[in-house]
């Protein structure tokens, strides 16, 4: 090796730095944990104004030796972002109070959305254990390190474990939350319907979102007998339990959020499949909807964080589940696949990809398409969902 190529112990050091933040990144997760578990988000919201350290140590009854274990934890929060320090007062100095930021805010269980359900679940110990399997797993046989791990699926684990199955319900019910900015934000995509399939849609929070903002619709939520047994109707939305693989039941539009991710190449076909079938015959020149919200790989063309965040989920995907996260190539080609024909992409962080569904039955039937909607820049959820993709067929 020359001279020139040997690293300065200035590089070493940052070197060993780098390899040390990736070792130890799991202490974000378990101190981020440790917060929601003890409730010092919502303690602090509480207080109404900068909370000292020996303010939180009291609310928290904890003993007096445990003071500077907070004050170390809280340190990393803010320097992580999750909370920040602030004066007491105009006339203080030196004294100064924790408060929330944008971030903890979206942790507070007296508010909605409330992501702590969600960040508690995914560093629960039943989710961190796989990853212990994950080596193994790549020498073995089973579809994922969390099979590796408890010699069954993830869903099937939840059926057969109803305390965990409530906390992934909880957890997934939390994160779709969220979706009452897609509703607001882009309600040209819910117009020109009268009724929904929210496919794989859990305990129906985006359902019941959707029906805050478009009351006339009539709403169903089909999910697995497990997940929707015991949660009652009502007029304007049915729970269903059954297969999303086997049928899906007809509406004028059909809502996948953050499901396909979860599933192969092979089985998301198998769902838009199941979806063109169910596309109602009647109601001549009514637009029918399918409406994906999902992560889509965009490599140099985002933020590094958001690539690396996205990186991640699709390394939790092969963890858990058979599913993957997919770049814009990879949907078209699961779109095409499927029968239905794309348009080009629009360059928005978030943007609706027109299409069309086979007009009659048979093989290779006659496409059309569809003027392009409007594209709409969604800035907070630019941070949150990269894309919803639209189609639909003018019968």
């Amino acid at each position: 090796m020359e001279a020139k190529d040997v690293p300065t112990a200035s590089e070493m050091f940052r070197i060993q730095a780098h390899i040390y933040k990736h070792t130890f990144h799991f202490a974000n997760s378990m101190v981020l944990r440790c917060a929601i578990q003890l409730g010092i988000p919502d303690i602090v919201h509480t207080h109404k104004q900068p909370m000292t350290l020996s303010q939180l140590v009291s609310e928290l009854k904890l003993p007096s030796a445990k003071s500077n274990g907070i004050h170390r934890l809280m340190r990393l929060l803010v320097y992580s972002g999750f909370f920040a320090t602030k004066k007491l007062d105009e006339n203080s100095e030196t004294q100064e109070g924790y408060v929330l930021t944008a971030s903890s805010k979206l942790l507070l269980k007296s508010e909605i959305p409330n992501l702590s359900p969600f960040a508690r679940v995914m560093v629960d110990p039943i989710m961190v254990n796989p990853w212990q399997s994950f080596g193994d797993w790549f020498l073995g046989n089973e579809a994922t390190p969390f099979e590796t791990a408890y010699g069954t699926p993830l869903w099937k684990y939840c059926d057969q474990n109803p305390g965990f199955n409530k906390a992934i319900n909880e957890a997934m019910a939390s994160d779709s939350e969220m979706m009452s900015l897609v509703v607001k934000d882009c309600k040209q995509v819910f117009e020109e319907m009268d009724s929904l399939v929210d496919v794989g849609g859990g305990t129906g929070v985006i359902a019941k979102t959707i029906l805050g903002a478009f009351p006339h619709l009539k709403c169903t939520v089909l999910d697995l007998p497990h997940v929707v047994a015991n949660i009652p109707d009502t007029e304007n939305l049915k729970y269903v339990g059954g297969d999303m693989f086997q049928s899906i039941p007809p509406a004028d539009a059909f809502l996948f959020k953050l499901v396909m991710h979860d599933w192969s190449d092979e089985d998301c076909v198998k769902m838009l499949k199941r979806c063109r079938e169910a596309m109602r015959d009647k109601n001549e020149g009514r637009k029918r909807k399918v409406i994906i919200i999902d992560i889509v790989v965009n490599g140099d063309e985002e933020e590094a964080d958001m690539t690396e965040l996205k990186l991640i989920f699709d390394v939790l995907m092969m963890v858990y589940l058979p599913g993957r996260e997919r770049t814009e190539k990879e949907w078209e080609k699961l779109f095409l696949e499927a029968g239905f024909m794309s348009n080009d992409p629009t360059g928005c962080f978030m943007s609706y990809c027109p299409a069309v569904t086979p007009q009659n039955r048979g093989a290779r039937p006659a496409l059309d398409r569809v003027a392009p909607i409007k594209r709409t820049w969604v800035p907070f959820l630019s941070h949150v969902l990269p894309r919803i993709f639209l189609y639909s067929s003018t019968k």
